[in-house]
């Protein structure tokens, strides 16, 4: 039985603009709601119990984590995003990113296979039908199912237009061709987002649709799981489409509109990723701090030592300006408004800040943080993906530059 409420719905803000005073004074409201605090507890407490002590085995193993997957699924962690009348929560991108952080603080691998699903089933949110919704988003919320999302080939990462998967219209049907590379969750996956090129001469923002599979049609090889450098719980593969026949009706709104569903989903789902890393880096900055109290030299603890002290206060500093900005940028989406600059920021700047406060961790453990009896290195490990996927740091860079440019151009 699910423990969400109704009343954990999208209504909740944290960044809550409102005026007092007969409107001669303006104040911004940081704290959360009660609801808001009852779910990152239950999100904290989930972490500290059911992830945390299990997040070193699959580490080590690679297995995939469903029964923790499972009992998340129990109390409403996954599918977040999918609304009410499909069984989901339809909780805010905000809502998400408080208890996202929870997650990742206990395993950012663990947590990226739970988030998979809303990057999956973001653009069957806003661009499917009420047919494909109904049998899509509809079995996420009867039973604990995963999804994944197919975008990046072996040629195409970062460059989307480069992606080389065809899928080509014959009668009713649509038959696909091609690979895709890195996909989380692609071996445990129900259902598939694709990105296909259905008309190989049209420019890049008419030239690709987006479509929903199940994972099971003929033609679909699953290739093995790849051993990563960090994030190991997380299950990523390749996925080959041989002659897979896809029905006209799961097409994604309509023919030649997949890059702009693929982006406009990122922007909703970079926030999520974004506070992973910050989950991420919270944990590097608490375990380096419980560290620095504990281990002594030079007769007293590290943590009076300068050099210490002003590197646990930059991690602090790091962890509170990166919450907020990615905060920041989940309102903007819930406000109803276009959030590509503030997305991007969080997801560049968040993702940086884990990498940094990762490394410091390490350092202030000294040989202990380079031995895998100890939780840092892990962290130093897990933390670099989020430099690179859902958009690498140097794309965001180009994105909030040509965000900045376009300001004023239009200002001129």
């Amino acid at each position: 039985m699910k423990i969400i409420c109704s009343s954990l719905k999208t209504n909740f803000k944290i960044l809550r603009f409102f005026s007092a005073n007969k409107g001669t004074k303006k104040e911004i409201g940081f704290d959360l709601n009660d609801d808001q605090k009852e779910f990152q507890n239950l999100a904290r407490k989930f972490s500290l119990e059911e992830i945390i002590p299990k997040a070193s085995h699959h580490d080590k193993t690679g297995e995939y984590p469903m029964d923790i997957i499972k009992k998340a699924w129990k109390l409403g962690f996954l599918n977040v995003h999918i609304p009410q009348k499909y069984g989901g929560s339809e909780l805010s991108c905000l809502d998400e990113c408080i208890t996202g952080e929870e997650l990742a603080y206990g395993c950012s691998g663990i947590s990226t296979a739970i988030l998979a699903n809303s990057l999956a089933e973001m653009p069957v949110i806003l661009f499917g039908n009420e047919e494909i919704k109904k049998k899509y988003l509809g079995r996420m919320t009867s039973e604990p199912l995963l999804a994944a999302y197919c975008v990046t080939e072996p040629g195409a990462g970062s460059d989307v237009a480069g992606i080389q998967t065809k899928a080509v219209k014959k009668k009713d049907k649509y038959i696909l061709n091609g690979q895709k590379l890195w996909i989380t969750n692609g071996g445990v996956a129900n259902w598939y987002f694709i990105l296909a090129r259905t008309d190989p001469s049209a420019p890049a923002n008419k030239a690709f649709s987006g479509f929903v599979i199940d994972s099971n049609t003929p033609g679909i090889i699953i290739g093995k799981k790849e051993l990563n450098m960090g994030q190991r719980a997380s299950d990523t593969r390749a996925i080959t489409f041989e002659n897979v026949a896809i029905p006209q009706e799961n097409i994604l709104g309509a023919e030649g509109i997949g890059f702009k569903i693929a982006m406009t989903a990122f922007d909703n789902t970079r926030p999520p990723v974004a506070i992973g890393a910050v989950g991420l880096a919270r944990r590097a900055f608490d375990e380096a701090s419980k560290y620095a109290t504990e281990r002594k030299a030079f007769g007293k603890p590290i943590a009076e030592h300068q050099a210490i002290a002003f590197m646990i206060a930059n991690m602090s500093i790091a962890v509170e300006t990166s919450r907020l900005i990615t905060y920041r940028s989940a309102f903007e989406i819930d406000s109803g408004r276009r959030n590509t600059f503030y997305a991007s920021i969080a997801k560049a700047y968040a993702s940086d800040i884990a990498n940094e406060c990762a490394s410091n961790a390490v350092q202030i453990f000294g040989g202990c943080g380079f031995n895998s009896e100890y939780p840092v290195e892990k962290l130093m490990r897990d933390a670099k993906i989020f430099q690179i996927y859902e958009g690498t740091s140097q794309i965001q860079r180009m994105i909030i530059a040509r965000e900045i440019f376009s300001r004023i151009k239009n200002q001129s």
